[in-house]
């Protein structure tokens, strides 16, 4: 299982939180972010979060793939967002006018995502699934909703292996994806058999975790004390998001 968390491996004094911690600063965190709308606040809030990223030690080549589906995101927002947005022209290209409201917004979602995108990856990657599991259940989450969230999670990356072996089995038949009936048909019988296959591979895991003597908890997650370090990251996250939503209100007031 820890195969598939590279980030969770390792022992700095982020893998050595309680998840508890590590959970309810990185909602802080977040919420924080996302209502700044100045750029040098947000700009000071992408520092912070590279600094936590870079505390985390995480591997490069799990961290690289992970911000690059993110920033993949951002750059379609970059495609769009500088001529739809109406303001000041800066470029035209005929029809095409690229305004600096557009732009500055393309730039303030570019920062507020990646901040909180690599804050969460530094908090919330450095902890195994079953730890943040069991730290939501003691947060107040209801137990099958947590559980719900861990088998999702969980099951993901297996449902992307079998849909890459039944597209690899269509390709093998000489499949060539074209604007075609005959193409939408067999990707609507792709998606329908990648459902079933998923059903059936539920019902084998479940059958097997009764086996084992599953009763609806996550044994050997940990659910350690909550500690004086723990506490103080907490309250730490909290005045660092306080700290920044002060600096944009007092830029806004000047």
């Amino acid at each position: 299982m820890m195969a598939a968390e590279p980030l969770a491996i390792g022992a700095s004094l982020l893998h050595r939180l309680d998840p508890r911690a590590k959970i309810a600063a990185a909602i802080v965190w977040s919420v924080g972010l996302a209502v700044l709308t100045d750029l040098h606040v947000l700009a000071g809030g992408l520092l912070v979060s590279a600094a936590l990223l870079a505390s985390a030690r995480p591997p490069l080549g799990a961290l690289w793939r992970r911000l690059l589906a993110i920033n993949v995101f951002v750059a379609f927002l970059w495609l769009f967002l500088p001529w739809s947005v109406p303001g000041e022209e800066i470029v035209a290209w005929g029809p095409v006018i690229v305004t600096r409201a557009g732009l500055l917004l393309a730039l303030r979602l570019t920062l507020r995502c990646n901040a909180i995108a690599w804050a969460c990856i530094a908090l919330l990657g450095t902890s195994r699934l079953s730890d943040l599991t069991v730290a939501l259940r003691n947060l107040g989450l209801p137990q099958k909703l947590a559980l719900l969230l861990f088998f999702c999670v969980r099951h993901i990356r297996i449902l992307y292996e079998e849909y890459g072996r039944l597209r690899a089995a269509m390709m093998l038949r000489a499949f060539t994806p074209r604007t075609t009936l005959h193409t939408y048909r067999a990707y609507a019988n792709l998606v329908g058999l990648l459902f079933v296959r998923s059903h059936d591979r539920a019902g084998r895991v479940y059958e097997a975790m009764v086996c084992r003597g599953f009763d609806g908890q996550l044994r050997g997650a940990r659910s350690g004390r909550w500690r004086y370090p723990d506490a103080a990251f907490a309250a730490l996250a909290a005045v660092a998001t306080m700290t920044l939503v002060v600096w944009e209100c007092l830029k806004t007031a000047s």
